[in-house]
């Protein structure tokens, strides 16, 4: 398993970005919304990007420009935890950390391979669950 920071940009993740590729050194692969089968849902957020992988020597995490109806204010909080495990272990880490909190998004199949979910857990911090992601999309191997 591995954890990432998942950060959100809200409209400015290419910017922040391109600021942290010159500054850290390293690269980037982003996905807009408008390359995504989430184009239609989404009309209006097409140029946005929906999901970022950075990795610099010594650092990695995950950026979005992040969605309309999350309510996380970005002067206040704009980071996300997102964890990585295997199908072995994906179901009963999702499982643990939904104890006592909320399961926002359930554990299903992703249109980028694996399961996705979301958990608000008891302490209020939210976890982005990825099982079984292949390596391509940012996840180990």
């Amino acid at each position: 398993m591995q954890l990432k920071p998942y950060v959100f940009f809200y409209g400015r993740t290419k910017e922040a970005l391109d600021f942290y590729k010159k500054a850290l050194g390293g690269d980037y692969d982003a996905m807009l919304v408008k390359d995504s089968p989430m184009a239609k849902e989404w009309p209006d957020a097409a140029d946005r990007v929906m999901h970022a992988s950075f990795n610099a020597p010594g650092v990695s995490f995950y950026a979005s420009d992040g969605q309309d109806n999350k309510t996380v204010n970005p002067d206040e909080g704009n980071v996300s935890l997102a964890l990585d495990a295997n199908e072995d272990e994906g179901q009963r880490l999702f499982n643990a950390l939904a104890e006592g909190g909320k399961v926002t998004m359930p554990l299903d199949d992703a249109f980028w391979g694996g399961k996705f979910g979301i958990i608000q857990d008891r302490f209020g911090i939210e976890w982005m669950m990825t099982v079984g992601m292949p390596a391509a999309v940012g996840a180990p191997a």
